[in-house]
């Protein structure tokens, strides 16, 4: 186990991102149609092709699913992704025409400090070297759609985890942790995930000795957050479970962040599931499933903040490091 979404069997992943541009792209590549849906439970979100993965709608599965930074400029990132898969022939058979199905959603970054007068198809670009760059290591922190991304007082990133269920099955999480609120509580180094910390994967501090009675910090009232991430395993799920998936998948940006799901943000998990594992799941492992989900979704968070570095720019935010070592 690598701890990161690719233990989950047929997942990779790939990342680009432009330092001038400060901003980045993460595609999550199955090697084969993943059946897959979504959760949006924030109030301003950038999604592309979001209804095709509510149950009840034709399309079952999926080639890749992306994350992206740019906010509604970065949704072209999904042909970037489109056109590589397309060239490797995959795609959803129509007649004699394959037609590769890329969901994604981009996080606002806008306001980072990086030079953001595009070139044309910058993000189209980005998803493509995204695409072709998928495999099964990849960096954390300040890369790819966490390389512009911020939270309320430190700078966010890519983070990614993953578990095992008692039955068996593979569970994991990638995000780009793009918050209106902090993942750290007050003005400490800790983290809100630390009671679900495994070993020290976010350095291992456990929870303050006095939590503070209220603690809320906000990057604004203005909609220029969100916090994006996608969820798979390799049990076998209907459409209709994925969405359950993605739903209770939820709980650990709740566990995570704070606040989250607010009107300003634009929260959104997207959920997959490759059926490579051995047997199919009970109910009993489609409940574990789900909990060590969340619980993954709030280890990725710590992850992808505590592993990011400062931008190269005046006024950048500072990293976890900068300011706690």
């Amino acid at each position: 186990m690598k701890n990161l979404i690719t233990d989950v069997a047929g997942v990779l992943v790939g990342c680009a991102q432009d330092e001038k541009l400060a901003s980045g792209v993460t595609a999550v590549v199955f090697e084969a149609p993943a059946v897959a849906s979504i959760a949006i439970h924030g109030g301003a979100p950038a999604v592309r092709d979001a209804s095709l993965l509510e149950p009840g709608f034709t399309v079952e599965t999926v080639d890749a699913l992306v994350l992206s930074g740019g906010s509604v400029f970065g949704l072209d990132a999904m042909g970037g992704v489109i056109a590589s898969l397309r060239a490797k022939g995959r795609g959803f058979a129509v007649g004699d025409v394959k037609v590769p199905i890329v969901p994604g959603a981009a996080l606002f970054d806008l306001l980072n400090g990086g030079d953001k007068d595009f070139p044309d198809a910058v993000y189209w670009r980005l998803g493509r070297a995204a695409a072709e760059a998928a495999g099964e290591a990849f960096a954390l922190g300040s890369t790819g759609a966490g390389y512009g991304a911020t939270t309320a007082n430190l700078k966010g990133g890519l983070g990614s985890a993953s578990a095992m269920t008692v039955g068996g099955f593979t569970v994991g999480a990638i995000v780009a942790v793009n918050a209106v609120g902090s993942a750290t509580i007050a003005d400490g180094p800790h983290f809100w995930a630390a009671p679900h910390e495994r070993g020290a994967e976010f350095g291992g501090l456990g929870c303050p000795a006095v939590w503070p009675q209220f603690d809320f910090q906000l990057k604004g009232v203005e909609p220029r957050n969100t916090t994006i991430a996608v969820v798979a395993t390799d049990a076998a799920l209907t459409k209709a479970q994925a969405k359950r998936l993605a739903v209770m998948t939820h709980d650990g940006m709740g566990r995570a962040l704070r606040p989250s799901h607010a009107a300003m943000d634009g929260d959104t998990i997207f959920s997959a599931a490759t059926a490579r594992a051995e047997r199919e799941p009970s109910l009993l492992d489609f409940a574990e499933i789900g909990a060590l989900a969340a619980d993954c979704l709030a280890r990725a968070i710590a992850r992808g903040v505590y592993e990011a570095d400062a931008l190269p720019l005046r006024g950048a935010q500072p990293a976890w490091r900068d300011a706690f070592g």
